[in-house]
């Protein structure tokens, strides 16, 4: 079943890069008090991904937070170690929390799956952003496969 606007986000534990190795991040407490743009792409360094959704929510970071966000998220189904370093090449440091979802577990508890096999990357989370308030979805933006037009920051922007 696929998470709805209103739905209460699952408990799951995703996963930030620190300075001292990998530490795991609770969904609960994560999005627990807070409002939270999370983005999800089907994985870093890829073409889409890499050129347009990060770096659109690295440029929009301080109007999105001129509007109420108080964090913003990137998740993908990739390890910490890959998604601390893109995070690092892209700028995002202090604009773009970015966390791993190493074995697709959130991507599956909010039922945003794709199956990238075709390309070599299996299962993968979809493309998609939503507005989570307090650990409740606000907001759901789920891409048409291929696209990029609803899940990205300017996108956001419109719906706060």
């Amino acid at each position: 079943m696929t998470i709805a606007k209103g739905d209460h986000l699952p408990s799951t534990t995703l996963t930030m890069m620190t300075d001292n190795g990998p530490e795991a991040v609770p969904t609960d407490s994560f999005f627990a008090g807070k409002t939270v743009a999370l983005f999800s792409v089907p994985g870093a360094f890829t073409p889409t991904c890499s050129a347009k959704h990060l770096p659109g929510f690295i440029d929009k970071a301080q109007a999105l937070k001129d509007k109420g966000v108080d964090e913003i998220a990137c998740t993908a189904v990739n390890d910490a170690f890959v998604m601390g370093a893109w995070g690092k090449s892209a700028g995002a440091d202090g604009k773009v929390t970015m966390l791993a979802d190493g074995n697709g577990d959130f991507a599956k508890a909010v039922g945003l799956t794709m199956d990238g096999s075709k390309f070599g990357l299996g299962t993968r989370g979809q493309r998609f952003s939503m507005l989570v308030k307090d650990g409740v979805v606000a907001e759901l933006n789920v891409e048409e496969p291929g696209d990029f037009k609803i899940s990205s920051a300017d996108h956001m922007l419109g719906q706060l």
